[in-house]
């Protein structure tokens, strides 16, 4: 009798896995294509890249599948944290090729980007950045592409308005090391001396990463009295020196690039942020597109949802059309292989909610205008679009 019903066990327990694998009516396996996301979600340039995540993540929620030859494939993220550090970006990017990602998005910080290339490029994985602005993002590498507009276009868009404001003379502040801050810097100097003459930038000056103090630096510029300040940073570091340039007396402008447009420099400087001046790719009030008009309304629900005010920040604008990008890329592929995807971004074309997106030779986005903001009254207010031919 034992051995009649340990028989009838082991075949009662055969056909339960086989109900299990599908058989008979049962479960299916699930299309699946993994997109990488390559962002820092800690370390200095933490908040900016979660915020780009939240688009992402969106996206996701509002577009979660993508047709390959008439199958359904679901978008699965795979998040990796880059801690906003060059040699913790290899390791993140090792590991998004070892998942077998077929495409990635990131990152925030062009230094990341950069130190992360070879490798997307090397497993034959594309990489498509969404806020990531310094040339060399995308520089010798064919895997590499962006949605957002460039580091010497932003520079001479803020050179242009501090002289069309009126400035003569500029000082300009950056991070020795960062390949965002000291490039756009540099952008700066070049647009500024030649629109306004040479030696119109009457101080450059450089700060280590993790400084805090800027009072030496801030004191030195004091002393040429500049008309406008240019200090494009990170948002730990931009409130610090807005605040002391303050306490020192500064009364100049002081301006900033893209990664200024964060809540948390209005929250840190305080009073002190009032008249600060920064270029950015997206203004909520002026919906380019019909996405953007949809994604307004959506992603302000989902901050919301997720415990974050309802300003949508533009890095998140351009994490969602990264996305957009992708998906459209992996749909004219008609494929999950990295090459095939590589190849369709070469040509695709995509509306999303920061303009029309397409790609040049190099893989960088066919962008000319950019968003002029201040802060008035503790929040951001738009001042006007400026375009460079």
């Amino acid at each position: 009798m034992r051995k009649i019903i340990a028989s009838l066990l082991v075949v009662l327990l055969l056909l339960a896995s086989l109900a299990g694998c599908g058989g008979g009516g049962g479960a299916t396996t699930e299309n699946i294509i993994k997109v990488g996301v390559f962002e820092p979600v800690t370390g200095e340039n933490g908040g900016g890249g979660f915020q780009e995540v939240l688009g992402i993540r969106y996206a996701n929620t509002i577009y979660p599948t993508v047709e390959i030859d008439g199958e359904t494939y679901t978008i699965q993220l795979v998040e990796v944290d880059n801690k906003s550090d060059k040699t913790e970006a290899v390791t993140a990017a090792q590991r998004l090729i070892s998942e077998g990602v077929s495409v990635v998005i990131g990152s925030y910080g062009s230094g990341v980007s950069i130190a992360a290339g070879d490798i997307f490029a090397e497993g034959k994985v594309p990489a498509v950045g969404a806020s990531c602005t310094n040339p060399q993002v995308t520089a010798g590498n064919d895997y590499y592409f962006r949605v957002c507009f460039l580091d010497p276009f932003q520079g001479t868009v803020m050179a242009n308005y501090a002289i069309q404001n009126g400035a003569k003379t500029a000082a300009v502040i950056t991070q020795l090391g960062d390949d965002y801050s000291s490039g756009l810097g540099a952008f700066f100097v070049q647009a500024f001396n030649r629109l306004g003459g040479e030696g119109s930038v009457v101080s450059e000056q450089q700060f280590q990463t993790n400084q805090t103090d800027f009072k030496a630096i801030l004191t030195n510029i004091k002393a040429l009295n500049p008309d406008v300040i240019f200090a494009p940073s990170s948002i730990t570091t931009a409130p610090l020196i807005i605040k002391q340039a303050r306490e020192l007396g500064l009364t100049c402008p002081i301006m900033g690039g893209d990664t200024w447009e964060n809540a948390t420099i209005i929250e840190n400087a305080g009073a002190d942020a009032e008249g600060i001046v920064l270029s950015t790719f997206f203004d909520e009030e002026e919906p380019a597109t019909d996405e953007a008009a949809s994604f307004i309304a959506g992603f302000k629900e989902y901050l919301v949802q997720n415990g974050q005010e309802d300003i949508i920040p533009a890095v998140s604008a351009l994490g969602y059309d990264a996305y957009l990008t992708v998906l459209e890329a992996i749909r004219q592929a008609g494929s999950t292989e990295g090459t095939a995807i590589r190849d369709a971004l070469v040509g695709v074309e995509v509306v999303g909610v920061t303009g029309a997106i397409s790609f040049d030779e190099i893989g960088d986005a066919d962008k000319d205008m950019a968003f002029i903001k201040t802060v008035e009254n503790g929040k951001f207010k738009f001042l006007m679009t400026v375009s460079v031919e």
